[in-house]
Formats: C-alpha cells, sequence, structure tokens
C-alpha cells in the first residue's frame, strides 16, 4: 500500500499543475479498499500497484463528483471541496482525475482496461439513476440493487476481474466475489447511515434519507408499515429530520428488526462471494472487514 500511495502522489505532479496537487493532498484516502483489493489477488504482479493507483484515482473523480451531485458539505468528517472552493473547481479536479486515470490505463492489457473504463460508464449511469430515484420515495427494491450495483459495485468487480488477470487466476469466480464485496459494503453503508452516531460517520445521521436516498432498511421497512405510517415515512422523505422524526424512524426500525434484516441480506452476498473464491483466506479476511465495520 506504501507503493500504491507513492504512485497515486507521482501521478498527481505529473497533471503539472500545483493547484490541482494542493487540492489533492487535502483530500482523504478512504479506506483504499479497491487498491488492497487488486494486492491481494494479484500480490505478485509488477503492475499490481499501479493499477491500483489508477482505480483509486477513478473512486476519487467519482466522490468528487458525488459530492457536488449532493451538495454535500463534509467528505469523511472533513468539508468537501466543492464547500471549500466550489462546484466547478470540484468537478473539474475529478475530471482531472478520472483523465489521467485513463491514460495511464491504456498502458494495461486490453481486457484489463475495457473492464475499469466500461465499470466507469455504467457507475455514471448508476450516479444517474440515483439522482432520478431521490426525487420521490423508490419503493422498488429490484430497483434500487441494480442502481447499487452499477454506482458501487461494478468497479470493485472491476477491480477483482483485472487483478484476477493479472494474476492469471480465475477471472470469472472473482468478478463474482467483486460484485458481491460491492453490494454487501453499500448495503453496510446504508445500514451505518442510521446506526452510526455523527461523530462516526462525518455527517448527520439518517443523511441518505434527508438526501432523498431511499435505501434498503428504508425499502423494508416501508414494506412493514401500516398505510398510515407508511404516509408518514414518505412525509419525511428529503427532508432535514428533526430529533422526533429520527426516533420514530429508529423506533419502528427496532420494532421490525429492519438492521438486522439489511445486515442478513448483505451476509448472504458475502457467503456467495467467498463460496466463489474458495479457501482463499486474504479474500475472506477482506470480506469480513467490510460486514464487521463501523465505519
Amino acid at each position: 500500500m506504501k507503493t500504491v500511495e507513492t504512485l497515486i502522489s507521482k501521478l498527481i505532479d505529473e497533471v503539472n499543475y500545483p493547484y490541482a496537487t494542493e487540492l489533492f493532498q487535502k483530500l482523504s484516502g478512504g479506506k483504499r479498499l479497491r487498491a488492497r483489493l487488486i494486492l491481494t489477488i494479484a500480490p505478485e504482479a509488477s503492475a499490481a500497484p499501479l493499477l491500483g493507483a489508477i482505480v483509486e484515482l477513478i473512486h476519487a473523480a467519482s466522490l468528487l463528483h458525488d459530492d457536488v451531485i449532493d451538495e454535500a458539505q463534509l467528505r469523511r468528517g472533513v468539508p468537501s471541496v466543492n464547500a471549500t472552493q466550489g462546484s466547478k473547481t470540484a468537478i473539474m479536479l475529478g475530471d482531472i482525475l478520472y483523465s489521467k486515470a485513463f491514460s495511464e490505463l491504456t498502458a494495461f492489457d486490453p481486457a484489463i482496461s475495457r473492464a475499469v473504463a466500461e465499470s466507469v460508464t455504467r457507475l455514471s449511469v448508476g450516479e444517474m439513476m440515483d439522482v432520478a430515484m431521490a426525487e420521490s420515495f423508490n419503493t422498488d427494491r429490484d430497483l434500487y440493487l441494480k442502481m447499487l450495483y452499477l454506482k458501487t459495485a461494478t468497479l470493485i468487480e472491476a477491480c477483482a476481474y483485472s487483478a484476477a488477470v493479472l494474476a492469471g487466476k480465475d477471472a470469472q469466480a472473482h468478478l463474482t466475489y467483486g460484485k458481491n464485496l460491492g453490494l454487501a459494503f453499500q448495503i453496510v453503508d446504508d445500514i451505518l447511515d442510521i446506526t452510526a452516531d455523527e461523530a462516526t460517520l462525518g455527517k448527520p445521521s439518517l443523511n441518505d434519507f434527508s438526501e432523498g436516498k431511499v435505501t434498503l432498511p428504508y425499502i423494508d421497512l416501508y414494506e412493514r408499515l401500516n398505510e398510515q405510517e407508511q404516509q408518514r415515512l414518505i412525509a419525511s422523505h428529503g427532508k432535514v429530520l428533526d430529533n422526533e422524526e429520527k426516533r420514530w424512524i429508529r423506533s419502528k426500525m427496532d420494532e421490525f428488526k429492519i438492521i438486522e434484516s439489511s445486515y442478513t441480506h448483505a451476509r448472504a452476498l458475502c457467503d456467495e462471494a467467498i463460496e466463489a473464491i474458495g479457501e482463499d483466506v486474504a479474500l475472506r479476511a477482506i470480506i469480513e472487514s467490510v460486514i464487521q465495520r463501523s465505519h
């Protein structure tokens, strides 16, 4: 991972624009899940650290654009670029990261470059779906899971597939692993938005719902409520929630064991991922770290 971090800095420096470098250095690196996944699957491949650096640039670019779309003021507990420098700068910085990543990607096996590039197209479609779905209270579970796959899981899926190609391993099995890992990761994110405190999240609790996102726990809850309660939940959608409304939503989720149900869904995805890759202890550890994380 130290090599990945060094390569990320090198790629940004090669852009040769100090202001972009300065802004990028202020971004939180996060968990580097995608790079860790590549290094775990292809530890002996000399190109693995560079591929890890490339996908982390792509991920950072997507987050910059995501923050503009959501008008988010915080990213991992610190002010977002769009909050401090404006949306135009955040979008252009994201474009720099995307274009630099794609220029470096051209040196890879076409199967790898195509897989990553196509995943970014799907990611962008997922972003558009997410925005459209936030305009009303979505009750379609399958539609939500499709958006989740496109917006979050597809890049993780491409990382696992590409690393397997680098390492000469079963690419399809690792593709299944990556897809399920990505879906489980986002469902746990959905859960933590409800259960974790503001200090841990780096943003207000139940923020997703206030932004108009009807995540899996809310879809599950809606299906359990009576008609009057359903209308109350819909009326709260896309609004800043006061403490009373937050307490009501959480109490209803407790009543119907909604969080446990969402964890069960994520756990099933993890089990399917483990089944795909067999006795790989390191990949099992990554899955467990995702399902057990608290932030």
